[in-house]
């Protein structure tokens, strides 16, 4: 079991690198030089919605000290709108701008040609849905080892 579980851990790192690869292809193949692959991925969790910086965090799970730097090079490059909250002055919301929400439909094209391209690749949408209760078990494990840990 072992070491069957460090090639998955393995395997889940270079899945996420690989899929930053493919990302960053994707904006190459588009010619978009003024952002990259992570950026992209903060403007499709953003999409339609506006968060603060912390709500972002937590939803897409990234390092908040990265997550301000990356909406401060967004901003920098007009993809996203930072506006201060009207209830709470300490508070910023964002949201995409135009030209955030173009980099969206063009990922989101990008995800739509995968998925129908999956069946070429012999993924079944069943393969999926498995592999996603898997790593939704292996997830609840590591969130309830943390939840343990005598601080």
């Amino acid at each position: 079991m072992k070491t069957t579980y460090l090639d998955a851990i393995l395997l889940i790192e270079r899945l996420h690198r690989r899929f930053l690869d493919v990302i960053k292809a994707e904006l190459d193949r588009l010619k978009i030089e003024d952002i990259n692959n992570v950026q992209t991925l903060i403007l499709y969790n953003i999409s339609s919605e506006q968060l603060t910086i912390g709500e972002l965090t937590n939803r897409g799970y990234y390092l908040g000290s990265n997550v301000s730097y990356n909406i401060k090079k967004l901003v920098e490059n007009d993809y996203i709108k930072q506006e201060k909250s009207p209830h709470d002055k300490r508070s910023t919301r964002v949201r995409l701008s135009d030209k955030g929400l173009a980099i969206c439909t063009k990922i989101d094209e990008l995800y739509k040609k995968h998925s129908e391209a999956l069946t070429s690749a012999q993924v079944t949408q069943n393969d999926l849905t498995v592999t996603n209760e898997t790593l939704r078990k292996l997830e609840r494990f590591w969130t309830a080892c943390i939840n343990r840990m005598p601080g």
